[in-house]
């Protein structure tokens, strides 16, 4: 299929010949999965790359020419520059694929993949969690294995926000703002040289959005972006910032990304062949498709089955908040003409996507999602129940069990998220093929051909990286003279690197119950001030600016950080970022999680822990539930379901303590003669390692979207 497009990439970078390559390394971000691409700019000046946020483009800009000149007269730097630029070479120009070996038959296809957000490194902060950072997942996997994806999504000039927390605990929220200059961002235009634009109609007015892309890896990311001189200054905010609360500015937004970016698609040159749908924010997206089919002549019933047959949707969670619906004012604002030009009555257009609450009708993103998608997806097992009895009135006629909504456990991308000096050890010790086999369980029962002080080594040194992090963000605090000595003792200047250490880190949600660590304060300061297994918690995360409960819960957390009597044992990591989340789930040894069962869909970020020898400490809810096997981690209570949540919070802090307290720390600190390592704590690693990561990698994931979401549209 050919391209309706061209790529212009900024020629402003000064680099001497020899390695002027960087450049364009830089505007592809394989780099940011493959650490000796990383390193290349790394090595240059250490201190700048930390400072522009490991951002090589903002990096080449001010790097030093004369730091650049040495190392183009250095033959180690040449050597692994050269290294690095055939590896590169050899991936995207490889045509010998994964996908392409296993299925040629559609090599020339496409399949579209829309988010709301993407997390792709922290570097480009245009995600707010769990969901964005799947998505780029998503597409770093898709990348490695060969699949003809292509992703469409917005670009937020102002990310999602910066974190400041007050003396007294409380959360400020601030802008980020960006030059698209500094960002790997490539300018795409027509055969004319013009930006190419698309555009949707709004109540009175027609908004026109610019579409950039992202190269990810083999995978190109298009971005919609309003900030236009055409339009006003309503409509040039409506790409500025994520997740409004403002319904309208929702609405515009989820219009431009669903019926916007299928013409966007459209206008590249680009015909998918499927349409995924990474929950319901581009639901707007069937609609768009049904009325090309009915623009052309098919009756609108034709136009949906066809339609339906291709379209795939991910529904990732239970909470009511994350699935947007409207009221039907709204619909009847924003689309007065739409549903003529599906040849369908105001009537029959809103029970397309219509759902009866207590409080009225609404018109929800995810019942329009469900009705024109074949195939349905929810992100681990447990949701998949939650998600049938959830959906099950829009199948009356069908018992719970039968609801059409499979599940697919979500995964997380292992290049990206594992370690260097842990991926080294890998190298090693499973075999020359484990990178590209991640997704066979033999694999990784070569663990035990690992030396259990080699592998200790490597966990102290990630330890030793994560706890050096936080001192260096304390002094840094310190030094601008706006932090008290209370903060900065909670900024974790006092962290010690021999002691147990517990991360937590996530959106502060109240379902996500951050604070049930706490409930039973005084038990928690004698075990985090035993002299003999002190215990150490680091803690992170960010509440939704109007979020005043989660804020309400980050302040506790604080306040206790800064506490005397927790001696500095209780730290809170502020702004979390993908750059914090990577140190964390690498550095702790225990990786906690403690969502209200069975509200966490899957969750992620104890995946991550695993795959780098970090052992889990979680409720039985969402990937959990699959991976725990009784010997690879712990347990938080049990599968019992309460109709009290008070009960349920009892009963699980009740078991986290005693675990805590008669588990964990007498094994942690049960050492041997060489090398301080517990042998039960190791042999816990090693089964945490054999057992989940070859489980929960996107691989294995987008395998198995492909077997039973992908191939069934394709093959149509």
């Amino acid at each position: 299929m050919a391209n309706n497009f061209r790529k212009e990439f900024p020629n402003h970078f000064h680099l001497p010949e020899r390695i002027n390559r960087l450049g364009e390394l830089a505007y592809n971000l394989w780099w940011i999965w493959n650490p000796s691409a990383m390193r290349l700019y790394l090595q240059l000046d250490r201190r700048l790359w930390e400072k522009v946020t490991h951002n090589p483009i903002a990096f080449l800009h001010q790097v030093e020419i004369e730091k650049l000149e040495n190392a183009a007269a250095d033959a180690s730097y040449q050597e692994e520059y050269d290294r690095v630029m055939t590896e590169f070479d050899a991936y995207m120009g490889n045509t010998n694929s994964w996908f392409a070996r296993e299925y040629p038959q559609f090599k020339d296809r496409q399949m579209a993949y829309f988010s709301f957000e993407f997390g792709l490194h922290e570097s480009m902060p245009f995600y707010a969690g769990g969901l964005g950072i799947l998505s780029g997942d998503h597409l770093k996997e898709a990348s490695d294995l060969g699949m003809p994806i292509v992703g469409m999504g917005f670009i937020y000039k102002q990310g999602y926000f910066t974190q400041k927390i007050t003396e007294d605990g409380w959360q400020e929220t601030g802008t980020f703002h960006f030059e698209f200059e500094e960002m790997p961002i490539i300018s795409i235009v027509d055969e004319n040289g013009d930006a190419i634009t698309v555009s949707v109609d709004l109540p009175e007015r027609t908004v026109n959005a610019r579409v950039w892309m992202l190269q990810v890896g083999r995978v190109p990311l298009f971005l919609l972006d309003t900030s236009n001189s055409g339009n006003d200054k309503n409509d040039k905010a409506l790409t500025s910032r994520l997740y409004s609360s403002d319904p309208e500015i929702r609405i515009s937004q989820e219009i431009l990304l669903g019926i916007g970016g299928v013409r966007a698609l459209r206008k590249l040159g680009y015909d998918p062949s499927l349409w995924h749908m990474n929950e319901g924010h581009s639901a707007f997206l069937t609609l768009e498709r049904a009325r090309e089919f009915v623009a052309s002549g098919m009756a609108f019933s034709d136009a949906v089955e066809k339609v339906r047959k291709t379209n795939i949707f991910t529904t990732h969670t239970p909470v009511p908040a994350g699935n947007d619906q409207f009221p039907i004012w709204i619909i009847d604002k924003y689309f007065p003409g739409y549903w003529g030009q599906l040849n369908l009555t105001r009537e029959q257009f809103l029970d397309l996507g219509k759902q009866t609450q207590s409080w009225g009708e609404m018109f929800s993103l995810p019942v329009l999602a469900l009705h024109l998608s074949e195939r349905t997806n929810a992100v681990s097992e447990l949701h998949g129940d939650v998600a049938r009895k959830m959906w099950n009135f829009l199948w009356p006629d069908r018992k719970e069990s039968e609801v059409p909504i499979q599940s697919i456990t979500n995964g997380v991308h292992v290049g990206f998220w594992l370690a260097r000096r842990m991926r080294l050890l890998f190298d090693r010790y499973l075999g020359a093929d484990w990178f590209e086999n991640l997704d066979e369980p033999e694999i990784w029962s070569r663990m035990d051909h690992i030396p259990d002080l080699e592998l200790w080594d490597v966990r102290r040194h990630m330890k030793r990286k994560l706890i050096n992090y936080a001192i260096e963000e304390a002094r840094d605090h310190w030094q601008s003279g706006k932090r008290a000595p209370s903060q900065v003792i909670a900024d974790g200047v006092m962290l010690d690197q021999y002691s147990l250490t517990i991360g937590f880190a996530r959106r502060f949600a109240t379902y996500k119950r951050a604070t049930l660590l706490f409930s039973d304060y005084k038990r928690l300061l004698r075990l985090i001030t035993n002299k003999d297994m002190p215990l150490q918690i680091i803690m992170a995360g960010k509440a939704h600016p109007a979020d005043e409960p989660g804020k309400l819960m980050i302040q506790k957390v604080y306040r206790a950080a800064k506490d005397f009597r927790s001696s500095g044992r209780i730290v809170f990591l502020e702004d979390y970022d993908l750059n914090t989340a990577r140190l964390l789930v690498q550095g702790v040894d225990v990786w906690m999680n403690t969502p209200r069962r069975p509200n966490e869909a899957s969750g992620t970020s104890g995946m991550k822990a695993a795959l780098n020898g970090t052992l889990n400490f979680s409720v039985l809810d969402g990937w959990w539930r699959e991976g725990f096997n009784g010997s690879n981690g712990w347990a938080i209570g049990d599968e019992t379901d309460y109709d009290d949540p008070n009960v349920q919070d009892e009963k699980d802090a009740a078991s986290l303590y005693n675990t805590l307290e008669n588990e964990i720390i007498p094994m942690y600190y049960q050492t041997r003669a060489m090398g301080d390592a517990s042998f039960q704590w190791l042999a816990k690693i090693k089964e945490n390692m054999r057992s989940l990561p070859w489980q929960f990698s996107t691989r294995r994931m987008l395998k198995e979207y492909l077997h039973k979401m992908y191939l069934p549209a394709l093959e149509e």
